[in-house]
């Protein structure tokens, strides 16, 4: 009975402290249960010398790895796209713990880990977009163009959704970064095993951000009108 209650006392710790991990931002991706889980063992596993600060670090440098790869694939061969799929995983692994590890630590700082994130976000869709510009030929080039375009759309959102209803959401339904990261590693594969269908994915890829963004401006607009009419009365 002893183990049994120190088993569900340490069970009750580790769900509020998984509670407190998440508490500041709305997730309704598809993954965010098994990924939540897998953030709270590796939060356990990271050093103490490892800050929040050097977990954005390393994500930034994913994103690098994944220009890398487009470029690489660019002036050599296309199976280096393979190693955009390492980088996309580490690009996760660094924005996915950086700022869960300070609340993990206890010692948040919101509105410094707020403005960074943001920042950091904004560079690694630049350097993605900008490699997989080099990559592409002629007026596919477009394409590369538009997704920094779009996904910087889908940013605007989430800020102005934070602004209007102090909900902090990074995701656009059940499509969130992860699932972005996924999706576009599945295209980097088919790309190296069928040249040029990567443009077709991308054409996919724009189009469905046009189509949620649309939506959630839709959403966003909804909301704060609905704001001005609850501070007018």
């Amino acid at each position: 009975m002893g183990y049994k209650l120190e088993d569900n006392i340490k069970q009750n710790e580790n769900h509020t402290k998984g509670k407190r991990v998440f508490a500041d931002r709305e997730r309704t991706n598809i993954l965010r249960k098994g990924e939540q889980s897998l953030i709270l063992f590796l939060l356990k596993k990271v050093p103490a010398w490892v800050s929040p600060n050097i977990m954005t670090g390393i994500g930034m440098f994913g994103s690098i790895i994944v220009f890398s790869a487009f470029i690489l694939a660019h002036f050599y061969s296309r199976t280096y796209l393979l190693t955009g799929i390492l980088g996309f995983f580490i690009n996760w692994l660094g924005d996915s713990l950086d700022g869960r590890l300070a609340y993990y630590r206890e010692t948040p700082r919101k509105w410094y880990g707020f403005a960074l994130d943001i920042i950091m976000d904004w560079l690694s869709i630049i350097l993605i977009g900008f490699g997989y510009y080099f990559y592409a030929e002629g007026l596919t080039q477009v394409l590369a163009f538009l997704f920094v375009v779009l996904y910087g759309w889908s940013m605007i959102i989430s800020q102005l959704r934070y602004k209007i209803t102090g909900h902090y959401q990074i995701d656009s339904g059940r499509l969130g970064p992860t699932e972005l990261r996924i999706i576009i590693s599945i295209v980097l594969i088919a790309e190296t095993l069928i040249t040029g269908s990567i443009t077709y994915f991308a054409m996919a890829m724009v189009a469905l951000l046009m189509i949620l963004n649309t939506i959630d401006t839709f959403k966003l607009l909804k909301a704060g009108d609905a704001k001005d009419r609850e501070e007018k009365a």
